[in-house]
């Protein structure tokens, strides 16, 4: 999936071109299709729709054009998937499942897995676990094993508690030892897109379990290079809050014997659109080389006045004994569909696994 902060251009990937394309195919593969119809019900207010809507729009778009008969339109579906260009596209296919054929569970079930190589699945799934939670990871721990690595990433993202865009899985939320199965058996995938999967998956669990994600990870086999990279990204959010057994796990030296040399921002006033350039000097004070995990945060001003930390990666290190090592790191202050920029005052520090070490601020103007 593309990052939130690209959300405004997302919806027009299924613009009113993508959608006559789609009912042209569907027309293709079903010929009393009645694209004019299709068309009409898709693009109504289409503009107003943000990208998640016009997919479940669209779904429901082609099944008041396809046979009422869900089987038979589950069949011309399945026949569109190759014959579409990929993308959101061909995500209205998995999001038409999703949405009619809760009914047919397990025909509904092998289409999703049939679906998803071509574009993507895991939003669909979800009310199939809402439904029948042990019937659905039953089938997905059997996924995870699958020669496809498509299947094996819907194995894990479809089971994601808090997969971003999609309604929460409380009963997953709760009880993460439901997906261990499924994780177990992919946490030294061959694939970095499974591999990804995995570690968002074991992000999303940290939040509410991070004493179980962490007594997990311990048991595995973290020298495997495969593994270990999902550890480390697993970790990410338990490593920026500085938690000791995270970053002991990703081999950073706890109690880190630095001083600073500098750390300054520039320019200490600037606009938004503009560029923030942090530097920052790092002197180690041990006879032996550290491992190091440098981060820094910025305090972003609210609307109200208060403000928000947010943490950013800048380095992972090892630092020999008495050695000196300058970090460089610029960021464009612009607005994303995530995080509105006001003027004021805004607080920065530097971390040194986990622990603020240093801090400044600029002044940011918006005009």
């Amino acid at each position: 999936m593309a990052q939130e902060e690209q959300a405004p251009l997302l919806k027009e990937l299924l613009n009113a071109k993508a959608l006559a394309r789609i009912g042209r195919v569907a027309a293709q593969v079903h010929p009393a299709f009645d694209q004019r119809a299709f068309l009409a019900m898709a693009c109504e207010g289409l503009e107003a729709l943000s990208i998640m809507q016009r997919m479940s729009r669209t779904a429901d778009s082609l099944r008041a054009q396809l046979p009422a008969d869900y089987p038979r339109a589950l069949k011309a579906v399945r026949r569109m998937a190759p014959l579409l260009p990929g993308g959101f596209a061909n995500m209205v296919l998995p999001e038409f499942v999703g949405r009619h054929g809760l009914d047919h569970f397990e025909l509904s079930l092998e289409a999703l897995r049939e679906l998803t190589p071509y574009s993507s699945a895991e939003f669909a799934l979800r009310p199939y676990i809402t439904q029948n939670p042990d019937a659905v990871l039953a089938l997905a721990t059997r996924w995870a094993e699958d020669d496809n690595e498509h299947v094996r990433r819907l194995a894990s993202e479809g089971t994601r508690p808090r997969l971003p865009w999609a309604r929460r899985l409380p009963l997953l939320v709760a009880e993460p030892q439901r997906t261990r199965p499924i994780l177990e058996k992919l946490q030294a995938d061959p694939s970095d897109y499974v591999r990804r999967s995995v570690a968002n998956h074991l992000n999303d669990i940290s939040k509410e379990h991070p004493e179980w994600v962490l007594d997990l990870l311990e048991d595995w086999p973290t020298q495997q290079p495969e593994t270990k990279w999902i550890t480390r990204h697993a970790l990410r959010n338990l490593i920026k809050a500085g938690h000791p057994r995270a970053l002991h796990l990703v081999g950073a030296t706890l109690g880190a014997k630095v001083k600073l040399g500098s750390f300054e921002v520039s320019p200490t006033a600037l606009r938004l659109g503009q560029t923030l350039q942090l530097r920052a000097t790092l002197v180690s004070t041990a006879k032996q080389p550290q491992r190091l995990v440098v981060d820094y945060a910025i305090h972003y001003v609210k609307k109200n006045g208060d403000s928000s930390r947010k943490v950013f990666k800048l380095r992972t290190l090892s630092l020999d004994g008495g050695a000196e090592l300058t970090l460089v790191k610029d960021q464009t202050l612009t607005d994303f569909t995530t995080r509105k920029h006001y003027a004021g005052r805004h607080a920065v520090e530097l971390l040194v696994n986990g622990v603020c070490v240093a801090q400044t601020h600029f002044m940011l103007g918006l005009r």
